[in-house]
């Protein structure tokens, strides 16, 4: 099938994963994604903990379209090869849409904090030889999502009742739930967080 034809189809095509020594591969200045040091890291202890397991995709000239990330973690680790795959069948206008889009489509989407609550607290009751930390949440945010998803959270103090106010039309009760939780999940993730990508 020729070019012009993948293109006409929906671009499908086979996909083949080709290790390649890292030095190959070059980064795109004009990506305009960024990753800090600590994302780096995590991505990093992620390989160490599952294996490298998503390709780096790259085109023609081995320019990297998506995957950055995880060649800066391998390089961390010290890795010399890394799987990738070419998206050869794309157009540079493509490949450069489908790298904001990688990044992009993921940050679109949300989260479940039951369901993802309770699927940390099973993973918390096992004998893990990894933290839950390399799911890319920290401990205080674990710990929240875990104690939102258990339905009984532990007594706080915050959730007292106010106390009676006293004015000159005498005494007025506190409004009910007008106690607020400050320990929300809402707050823990306060903070933007970066795309493992």
């Amino acid at each position: 099938m020729g070019r012009a034809s993948q293109e006409q189809t929906g671009l499908d095509c086979p996909v083949e994963v080709v290790y390649r020594r890292i030095e190959q591969l070059r980064p795109d200045p004009k990506n305009p994604r960024r990753h800090t040091a600590k994302q780096i890291r995590q991505i990093a202890e992620s390989i160490r903990s599952f294996g490298f397991n998503v390709p780096i995709l790259v085109d023609a000239e081995l320019k990297i379209i998506a995957g950055l990330g995880r060649l800066l973690a391998c390089r961390l680790l010290g890795r010399s090869e890394v799987p990738t795959i070419s998206l050869e069948h794309l157009s540079p206008a493509q490949a450069r849409a489908f790298m904001i889009a990688d990044n992009r489509l993921t940050e679109i989407g949300g989260w479940d904090d039951r369901l993802l609550g309770e699927q940390l607290r099973e993973l918390s009751e096992l004998s893990l030889d990894f933290s839950l930390e390399v799911t890319g949440f920290d401990m205080p945010e674990i710990d929240l999502l875990i104690e939102g998803a258990s339905g009984t959270p532990e007594d706080d103090p915050d959730d007292a009742p106010l106390p009676v106010a006293t004015g000159p039309a005498g005494p007025a009760p506190a409004t009910p739930g007008s106690s607020v939780r400050t320990g929300s999940i809402a707050a823990a993730r306060s903070s933007p967080r970066p795309i493992a990508c």
